[in-house]
C-alpha cells in the first residue's frame, strides 16, 4: 500500500535546496521510473469505488487508464449488478479476481486499508458518504454537485481540511483547454473589468407523472439506496432520473452549477467568495413524482459589484455555458466551443509576465499527481461547495419566493429564519450528519 506519511517523508529528503530555499521537486512522471512507464504494484495508488453505477464506472475506467498509477482493490454499490460489473473492470486491469465487492460504504472504510476512493452517489448521500471518507484521512475524487444543502456542504469542507487530505471535485471543465482559455482571457483582462456574467444550464425535465409502485429488484437495496432521505415506496426510479426529484436532487440546476458556475467563478475571481443577495424565481412541475424547477432564472449580487444571472439556457441570448461580460465585450465558453464579441480576442496569446492559472490537461492524472505531491488540486473543496452554494441558495430564493441576504463570510442567512431552515434537511433515523 502506498503509505502517504512514508512518501511524504521521501519528496522532504529529495526537495533541492537553492538560493537558501527548501523547494519541493516537480512530479515525477511514471516515464521516467522504468518499466516502459508503468509502475510496480507497490507504487501505485490503492483505491476503492464507492457508488460505481454510471459515473463511477466512468471514473474508474479513467483513472485506470493512467498507466497502471491505480490499483482498484475494492469497490462499493447497493446495486449488486453494478458492483460485480465493477469488479469486473477492476479485475481485468488486476490480471486477478481479488477485487472486494461490498454493500454498505461504512464496511469498505472500516477493512481496506486504502489512499484514496472515487466517489460517485446521489447527492442527498453526499454529506455523510464524503464526510466519512475524509475522517477516515483518504484522499477523495468526488463527483460534482459536493452536497445537497449548504449545511451538508460545510460539513464536508471542514472534513477535508481539518483531515488535510486532497480533494479533487469532478467538474472536468477545469482540465479543458477552451475553459482554461477562456477563464485566462478573462482575467488577463481581455474585456476590461467585468462587470455581469450570465450562466447558461440545460433545461428541465418536465417529468413522467406518478408511476405504480413497483417490486424492488432483488439486486438493489432501497433501504439502503435511499439511506437518510425520506422512505417512500419504490417506483423505478433510482440510478438517472433521481435528479429530478427534491429529495435527492435539484434537478438540472444543482446538476450542472458545480460546472458552469464554477467556471463563471473561476473567470471572475469569485472562485472562495459568495454573492450577498439572490433574488429569482422557478417554474415547478404541476403534478407527479418529478418536482424540481423546470424552468429557473435568479439574480446574485456580489459585494464587488458583479451580477450573476443563472438560467435555464433558453431563456439567455448565448444559451449554455458562461458568459463574462467586461467593459470592452463579452467571452462565452461552453462544452466543446468558445466565443467572443470580437473573434480577435480568441486569437490573444498570454505571456509569460501575465497571470498564468493553474493548468491540468488531464482531470484524473491532475488527482493522482497531487495525491503525491500533496499540492492542492485543480477542483479543490472550498471552490466545489462555493459554485453549488450559488445554485442552493437560488433554490431557496425560488422556493421562498424571497429575497435572500447571505453573508459569503460567516455563511448564513441574514434575517430570514425560515429561509435560514431551508440550509439544511432533516436526516431520517438512524442516519446523522457527522458534528466536525
Amino acid at each position: 500500500m502506498f503509505d502517504k506519511s512514508t512518501r511524504r517523508d521521501f519528496l522532504k529528503r529529495s526537495a533541492t535546496v537553492a538560493t537558501g530555499a527548501l523547494i519541493l521537486p516537480q512530479i515525477i512522471p511514471s516515464t521516467a521510473l522504468g518499466m516502459g512507464g508503468k509502475l510496480p504494484p507497490s507504487d501505485r495508488i490503492v483505491m476503492g469505488g464507492i457508488g460505481v453505477g454510471s459515473q463511477g464506472t466512468s471514473n474508474m475506467r479513467d483513472f485506470l487508464e493512467l498507466k497502471n498509477q491505480v490499483q482498484f482493490v475494492a469497490v462499493c454499490d447497493v446495486d449488486a449488478n453494478h458492483a460485480t460489473r465493477a469488479k469486473g473492470i477492476a479485475d481485468k486491469a488486476n490480471n486477478n479476481t481479488d477485487c472486494r465487492i461490498y454493500g454498505d460504504y461504512r464496511e469498505l472504510l472500516e477493512k481496506e486499508k486504502l489512499d484514496a476512493v472515487s466517489i460517485a452517489l446521489p447527492d442527498h448521500w453526499h454529506g455523510l458518504i464524503y464526510t466519512a471518507a475524509a475522517n477516515k484521512k483518504l484522499d477523495v475524487y468526488g463527483e460534482k454537485p459536493i452536497c445537497r444543502t449548504i449545511k451538508d456542504g460545510q460539513t464536508i469542507v471542514s472534513a477535508v481540511q481539518k483531515n488535510k487530505i486532497i480533494w479533487q471535485t469532478g467538474s472536468w471543465q477545469r482540465s479543458q483547454s477552451n475553459f482554461h482559455h477562456a477563464v485566462e482571457l478573462v482575467r488577463n483582462g481581455r474585456i476590461g473589468k467585468i462587470k455581469y456574467i450570465e450562466v447558461g444550464l440545460p433545461n428541465g425535465n418536465k417529468g413522467i407523472g406518478t408511476p405504480p409502485v413497483k417490486e424492488v429488484p432483488a439486486e438493489l437495496n432501497w433501504e439502503m439506496w435511499l439511506g437518510p432521505a425520506l422512505k417512500v415506496p419504490y417506483r423505478g426510479v433510482s440510478h438517472w432520473d433521481w435528479r429530478w426529484i427534491l429529495d435527492y436532487s435539484g434537478g438540472q440546476l444543482t446538476d450542472w452549477a458545480g460546472h458552469h458556475i464554477d467556471i463563471a467563478n473561476w473567470g471572475a475571481e469569485l472562485e472562495r467568495t459568495g454573492p450577498v443577495e439572490i433574488s429569482g424565481e422557478g417554474v415547478y412541475p404541476r403534478d407527479g413524482i418529478f418536482n424540481v424547477p423546470v424552468e429557473y432564472d435568479f439574480l446574485c449580487k456580489y459585494s464587488n459589484g458583479i451580477n450573476m444571472r443563472v438560467a435555464n439556457s433558453a431563456k439567455l441570448v448565448h444559451g449554455g455555458g458562461a458568459t463574462w461580460y467586461g467593459e470592452n465585450g463579452w467571452i462565452n465558453v461552453d462544452r466543446g466551443r468558445i466565443g467572443a464579441s470580437d473573434p480577435k480576442i480568441l486569437q490573444e496569446v498570454i505571456g509569460p509576465n501575465e497571470i498564468q492559472i493553474y493548468k491540468s490537461d488531464n482531470h484524473w492524472q491532475n488527482f493522482i499527481d497531487c495525491v503525491r505531491s500533496r499540492k492542492e488540486a485543480i477542483a479543490p473543496i472550498e471552490v466545489a461547495f462555493r459554485a453549488i452554494s450559488v445554485a442552493l441558495l437560488g433554490e431557496i430564493a425560488m422556493t421562498t419566493g424571497q429575497k435572500i441576504q447571505w453573508d459569503p463570510v460567516k455563511e448564513e442567512i441574514i434575517g430570514n429564519p425560515m429561509a435560514s431552515r431551508l440550509l439544511s434537511r432533516p436526516y431520517r433515523q438512524p442516519w446523522s450528519l457527522p458534528t466536525i
